[in-house]
């Protein structure tokens, strides 16, 4: 059975360049989401979120396979972040960011079948952060992105790099900083780790 590896068939959206930002147009997407608050190095509830996403990403992959013989791999995590007051995004203080961790999900999976899996996880798997799962379509539109290779602490200068295209090209941004975190930090050195980095923008 061949399997599909959507961040192909997407490779405008799930590749980037390290050396120069480049404009996408960020279709309408489901993801399974989870929201939170507090330094994702340190908080529970954001490893638990985690946990509870890919676990319920993997049941909705095997229901798929079963129920339509149709195999993917499984989307990458990715993750938006905010802080209440836009001016104090502070890469040293991130005790105060708010986060929504998610993983995108193909166009089979209804809100029917995602209710069904949840289900069925929660009787296998005692996941908190389940209940605060969600399916939700996020569209973000016109934005702009780029590669960061590195540590994710070492993420300030390319973000910098990013907001300067933005203001050199009469955008502002629209939306929440948002990454894709292309490489497992269990597996990969720091100064390998692959992130895109992408924001949301309006013109004028």
């Amino acid at each position: 059975m061949p399997k599909t590896d959507f961040k192909r068939e997407m490779k405008h959206l799930y590749r980037a360049s390290a050396r120069r930002v480049s404009v996408v147009e960020v279709p309408p997407l489901n993801f399974l989401m989870i929201d939170g608050r507090g330094d994702p190095n340190t908080s529970p509830e954001y490893a638990e979120a985690i946990e509870a996403l890919y676990a319920v990403a993997y049941a909705l992959k095997f229901r798929i396979k079963r129920g339509r013989g149709v195999d993917y791999v499984v989307m990458p995590l990715e993750g938006l972040w905010w802080t209440d007051d836009p001016a104090h995004f502070d890469m040293d203080n991130r005790e105060v960011w708010n986060w929504t961790a998610m993983i995108m999900q193909p166009e089979y999976v209804t809100e029917e079948m995602y209710e069904e899996v949840v289900a069925e996880v929660r009787k296998k798997k005692a996941l908190g952060a389940l209940d605060r799962m969600r399916l939700e379509t996020h569209h973000e539109g016109l934005s702009v992105q780029v590669l960061h290779v590195g540590p994710y602490a070492a993420e300030g200068p390319t973000i910098a790099r990013l907001h300067a295209y933005i203001r050199e090209q009469g955008y502002r941004p629209s939306g929440k900083h948002h990454e894709i975190y292309l490489s497992d930090p269990r597996r990969t050195a720091p100064e390998r780790l692959k992130t895109i980095l992408r924001q949301p923008v309006r013109v004028g």
